[in-house]
């Protein structure tokens, strides 16, 4: 297991409080799919995005740097044998 990027916390250490499997889509469907999961959080609360699309380490990066209404608070990426599961964590800010 590798880190991409994260804050303060450590991955293992942050708490979600919903989780979003986007398997198996690919560019801009990760994303996509979670701006509007993220509509659903109370501000402070962390979204939990799985995807299998290498791509969406740069566009949650994006994301997160031109909206100002979330964080993203972490990245790792799982590596399981031939293929990769890549995990955000976004959170809804004030």
């Amino acid at each position: 297991m590798s880190q991409e990027s994260t804050s303060q916390e450590t991955v293992q250490d942050i708490h979600f409080d919903k989780v979003l499997d986007t398997s198996g889509l690919n560019c801009p469907m990760p994303v996509v799919k979670a701006r509007k999961e993220v509509r659903s959080l109370e501000p402070g609360q962390t979204l939990k995005v799985m995807s299998t699309d290498r791509g969406s380490i740069k566009d949650f990066q994006g994301w997160a740097k031109v909206d100002k209404k979330v964080d993203l608070v972490g990245q790792q990426t799982d590596d399981q044998g031939e293929s990769a599961i890549y995990v955000h964590f976004i959170q809804l800010v004030n």
